[in-house]
C-alpha cells in the first residue's frame, strides 16, 4: 500500500537504506577501481546512513519525549545533518550532500502543496542532484553525480502520473540505466569491468526510498550490475576529535596511488563568505576536495600533501573540529614508534554489567550495551583499537549487529588489524566461543574451534512482553512471560518459574551436555537455584552453571551445549 512521504517514512527509509547498504557493503567496496581500488566506497556509505539513520531515532525520542510526532521538516533535517557530521570518505560526503539538497525543497514541502507531493519529490531530486555538482570543485562524468542527474530527469518525467511512489520507482530505475553506462563514460570503470562504486550505492539509496513509499520492502540494490572480476578489497575510516593514521590501503575511494600523501578531513564552524575562500585554497593545495554543508557547519574533504596547510586553512575559515587525517602510505614508519601490539584479542558485545566482567575477566574487551541501544559500527571499531592486538575476534552477539560488525571489520583491517566476526547471535554463544578461546594456537584454529561452539549452542531467552502482540505461540498480552527458543517465542505464560522451566525441558529435549543461565537484574531470586535443580533431576549427566548477567533487557539467558 502507497505511504505519503512523511517522518514516518523518513525514518523507514532511513533503516531501508542501512540494510541494502549492509547487505552489498563488501560487493560495493570490491568494485572501487576509480581511480584505484581503495576499496571503501560500501562501507562509507554504510556509515554514513548509519549516522543519518541515528540522528532520525534520535528526532523521534526526542519529539516523543515531549508528547509530541516530528513533522517531514523534522525528520529530514535531521537525516541530512546525521550524514553531514558522519559523512565518511568522498561517497559519504556526496551522500549528504544529496540529502542535504532534498532537504532544502522538502522543508517547504507545505508551502509547495499546490504542486502535489510528487512534484515535490522530483523538484528535490533535482536540487539534491545539482547541489552536487556545486560541492564538488571538478566534477567527473561516470560517477555518483552522474547517476544522480539520471535520477532526477526520471524522476521528473514520471510527474504527470501524479503518484509519488511512481516518482521514487522512476528515479530507483533512471540511476540503475544510468550506473550500467557508467563503464563507457569512464575509462578506468570500462578497462575493470566495473560499475562506479558510489552510483551503485546511491542506487541501493534511492530503491530503499521506493521500497519505503510503496510500503514493500523488496532488496534495495536488486537488480544493479555490481562487476565483473572486481578486486576484492575493502575498508573504511572512523572520525575522532584528532585522529592521525597511516595505511597502505587508504580510507578514501578516490586517492590516487601517485596523488597526494594524506587524506584531511573535518567539521567546520564558518560563515558561507570564508567557506568560499577556503574552497579557493584547497583547491590549490591537493584534490578530491569536496566541502559540503551550510547554515555555518559544514564538512571538508581533501586530498593533500601538505595535511598542516589543509588544517591551518580550515582554522583560519573557522572552528574545525573532528579532525582526521590519513596518510596513504608508510604504514610502518608510522607504527614504528607505537607500543607493541599483543598478538590476539577478542572483543565481546554484552547486555549487563554481571556479563561485562564475566568476559573481562575471561581477557576479553567488552562493549556493554543498554536495552534499545546498539552500538554503532565506530563503537565497536573503537573497542576494536583499544584491545591494541594484530588479530581479533568479534563477538557481536545479537543477530541484528551482523552488518554493524561487518562494517566495523572492514575498517579495522584498513589500519592492519586482522579480524574475524564470528556470527554469535546471543551474549550465551559469546560465552561458548569465549571459553574454548586459545590465543596459543593459529587464528585460523582458534576462529575455526570458537566458531564450532557458539554453532553447537541453543539459546533461549525469557522476557516480558511489552505489548500485546502476534507470536509464532500465539497471540500475547503486555505483562505476559514469553520463552523464547533460538530466537522464536515457543512459550507465553504468567509465572517465570513456569515458563523457565518449559523453556529448559524444550531445549534439553534434544539432548545437551551443559545448561548455562544467566540471570537478569528483575530475575527473581532463589529462582536460578530451583532451576538448576530441576536439570540435575530430571536430566541426568547434563550439568548446569549459573551467572549474575545483570542485563535489564531479559529475565533469564539461557545456552545449551
Amino acid at each position: 500500500m502507497p505511504h505519503p512521504l512523511d517522518a514516518a517514512e523518513v525514518r523507514a527509509w532511513c533503516g531501508l537504506a542501512l540494510e541494502a547498504l549492509g547487505r552489498d557493503r563488501e560487493r560495493i567496496d570490491a568494485i572501487n577501481v576509480y581511480p584505484v581500488a581503495d576499496g571503501d566506497t560500501g562501507t562509507n556509505l554504510y556509515l554514513t546512513v548509519e549516522s543519518a539513520a541515528r540522528a532520525v531515532d534520535a528526532a523521534f525520542d526526542g519529539h516523543a519525549a515531549s508528547g509530541t510526532e516530528p513533522g517531514l521538516a523534522d525528520a529530514i533535517g535531521a537525516m541530512a545533518h546525521g550524514a553531514l557530521i558522519g559523512a565518511r570518505g568522498n561517497s559519504g560526503t556526496i551522500l549528504a550532500q544529496l540529502l542535504r539538497g532534498m532537504t532544502e525543497v522538502l522543508t517547504h514541502a507545505p508551502e509547495a502543496a499546490d504542486h502535489g507531493p510528487a512534484a515535490v519529490l522530483a523538484r528535490a531530486l533535482r536540487r539534491a542532484a545539482a547541489s552536487t555538482y556545486e560541492a564538488v570543485a571538478h566534477p567527473v562524468e561516470g560517477t555518483v553525480l552522474t547517476v544522480a542527474t539520471a535520477a532526477a530527469d526520471a524522476a521528473e518525467g514520471a510527474v504527470p502520473a501524479g503518484d509519488v511512489v511512481a516518482v521514487a520507482r522512476a528515479a530507483h530505475e533512471g540511476a540503475r540505466e544510468a550506473l550500467d553506462a557508467t563503464p563507457g563514460q569512464l575509462a578506468v570503470l570500462g578497462r575493470a569491468g566495473v560499475v562506479d562504486a558510489g552510483g551503485c550505492g546511491l542506487v541501493a539509496v534511492l530503491g530503499a526510498l521506493a521500497d519505503a513509499l510503496s510500503g514493500e520492502r523488496a532488496a534495495a540494490a536488486g537488480g544493479v550490475r555490481i562487476a565483473v572480476g572486481a578486486p576484492a578489497s575493502r575498508g573504511g575510516t572512523e572520525p575522532a576529535t584528532v585522529v592521525t593514521e597511516a595505511g597502505g590501503c587508504g580510507t578514501d575511494e578516490h586517492a590516487a596511488a601517485d596523488g597526494p600523501a594524506f587524506e584531511v578531513i573535518y567539521l567546520l564552524e564558518a560563515d558561507d563568505a570564508a567557506v568560499a575562500r577556503l574552497r579557493t585554497r584547497l583547491d590549490g593545495l591537493g584534490d578530491s576536495l569536496v566541502v559540503v554543508g551550510g547554515d555555518g557547519l559544514w564538512n571538508v574533504h581533501v586530498h593533500v600533501d601538505d595535511a598542516g596547510a589543509a588544517v591551518e586553512a580550515g582554522i583560519e575559515a573557522g572552528r574545525p573540529y573532528r579532525i582526521r587525517i590519513t596518510h596513504f602510505a608508510g604504514a610502518e614508519a608510522a607504527r614504528g614508534a607505537a607500543p607493541e601490539r599483543a598478538e590476539r584479542a577478542v572483543v565481546a558485545v554484552v547486555p549487563g554489567d554481571g556479563l561485562a566482567g564475566l568476559c573481562a575477566a575471561a581477557g576479553a574487551t567488552v562493549v556493554s550495551v543498554r536495552p534499545g541501544e546498539p552500538p554503532a559500527s565506530g563503537e565497536l571499531v573503537q573497542a576494536i583499537r583499544q584491545a591494541h592486538a594484530r588479530e581479533v575476534v568479534l563477538l557481536p552477539n545479537d543477530a541484528d549487529l551482523r552488518h554493524t560488525a561487518a562494517a566495523a571489520a572492514g575498517q579495522a583491517r584498513t589500519e592492519g588489524v586482522r579480524v574475524a566476526v564470528i556470527p554469535t547471535r546471543a551474549a550465551v554463544q559469546g560465552i561458548a566461543a569465549l571459553a574454548v578461546h586459545e590465543a596459543g594456537r593459529t587464528f585460523d584454529e582458534d576462529v575455526v574451534a570458537m566458531t564450532s561452539a557458539a554453532g553447537a549452542t541453543r539459546y533461549g531467552e525469557l522476557t516480558v512482553a511489552e505489548r500485546q502482540s502476534w507470536t509464532m505461540a500465539g497471540v500475547c498480552q503486555a505483562g505476559d512471560v514469553l520463552g523464547l527458543v533460538d530466537g522464536d517465542v515457543a512459550v507465553i505464560g504468567t509465572d517465570p518459574a513456569a515458563t523457565a522451566l518449559d523453556v529448559l525441558d524444550r531445549m534439553l529435549s534434544a539432548g545437551g551436555e551443559m545448561v548455562t543461565l544467566v540471570c537478569g537484574a528483575d530475575f527473581p531470586q532463589g529462582l536460578a537455584d530451583r532451576l538448576e535443580r530441576h536439570v540435575r533431576e530430571r536430566h541426568l549427566a547434563v550439568d548446569t552453571v549459573v551467572y549474575a548477567g545483570g542485563q535489564q533487557s531479559s529475565l533469564l539467558l539461557i545456552g545449551v551445549e
